[in-house]
């Protein structure tokens, strides 16, 4: 086992506070003290953020293979949304480890994914939906909180059903390698996974 993830960048970025040595250096500690023995950990990002009273600390390793693990938790005071975030870290990772040792790439084939259920109404239907809704100035304004990019990358469903157990990301969109097209993954409510075809 790896006891140490050699030479690692590490940025600890603040926001709505100012940010001290004793915060800065407790996590870096926290984070050196990741100790994994797969992925290795190429870099790591810490982004503490004070909202009023509301303190979240989320923590984005990249590590080798292409893998990124990122984590957020929300806490009573920053020590403890760091030490929870790490938590959930190294949680994942066991996980993820757990399920490389099962079997990597099974050969079975839509065991992971659910189909989802198609529903057709008939137009006299959605008609009368309209009529049953409040009105449209009493709905709030649709607005774009934040805008970020995203790199599709062309993956197996069973690793991008892994990287999305690496991650808190709600849907990954990725190119099947199987078949050529561009699918999103995402996690329903139940807790299983399902595919979106476009």
């Amino acid at each position: 086992m790896q006891s140490a993830n050699a030479n690692k960048q590490i940025t600890i970025t603040v926001r709505h506070e100012d940010v001290t040595d004793s915060l800065r250096d407790y996590a870096t500690k926290k984070i050196e003290g990741l100790h994994l023995d797969y992925p290795k950990i190429i870099e790591a990002k810490a982004i503490l953020d004070v909202q009023k009273n509301r303190h979240i600390a989320e923590i984005i390793l990249f590590c080798a293979n292409h893998i990124v693990i990122d984590a957020s938790t929300e806490g009573p005071d920053m020590y403890a949304a760091i030490d929870d975030t790490i938590s959930k870290i190294a949680r994942r990772m066991r996980k993820h480890k757990t399920r490389l040792l099962k079997k990597h790439r099974p050969n079975r084939r839509n065991d992971t994914i659910r189909d989802l259920d198609e529903k057709v109404y008939s137009s006299d239907f959605l008609d009368n939906l309209e009529d049953k809704e409040t009105p449209a100035e009493h709905d709030p304004e649709p607005m774009i909180v934040h805008r970020e990019s995203y790199h599709m990358r062309t993956l197996l469903k069973e690793d991008a059903i892994m990287q999305l157990e690496l991650s808190d990301k709600p849907f990954i969109i990725y190119i099947n390698e199987r078949r050529n097209v561009t699918q999103v993954l995402y996690r329903r409510a139940d807790g299983d996974y399902a595919i979106i075809e476009p």
